[in-house]
């Protein structure tokens, strides 16, 4: 395997963030993402919910083969904040994570930053 270094940083506002009661909902769909890119899973993934006032929201994360997936949503706001990160050391295609965050949350807006972490932090441009 040649290492590749990427990490895809993604700010989602959106319409369908998981609930309290959406801890397992989640963790499926962290899975199929993973599964979706290729990657194995070495460790979680492991979901939590948090509902401290200002701060209610979900967090998943899960160690790969690669590297890391981490996921946080706060569901207080309206539209809902979904903030998610894939570093791995193998290539993957950041599109469909794209279209598998629009497909489960319902995006309004998606930002994303996808960076080659090899030799210094180079935008990758999509």
């Amino acid at each position: 395997m040649t290492l590749e270094h990427k990490h895809l940083i993604i700010r989602a506002n959106i319409n369908k963030p998981p609930k309290n009661e959406d801890v397992n909902t989640l963790t499926d769909w962290i899975r199929k993402v993973i599964k979706s890119i290729d990657m194995k899973i070495l460790g979680g993934p492991y979901t939590t919910y948090c509902d401290v006032k200002g701060n209610k929201g979900m967090t998943s994360v899960t160690i790969i083969e690669t590297s890391h997936i981490a996921l946080h949503t706060w569901d207080e706001v309206t539209p809902a904040l979904l903030q998610l990160d894939v570093y791995s050391c193998a290539d993957f295609d950041p599109n469909i994570i794209f279209e598998l965050v629009n497909e489960e949350f319902d995006a309004v807006k998606i930002e994303k930053k996808f960076i080659n972490r090899e030799h210094g932090l180079e935008e990758v441009i999509l």
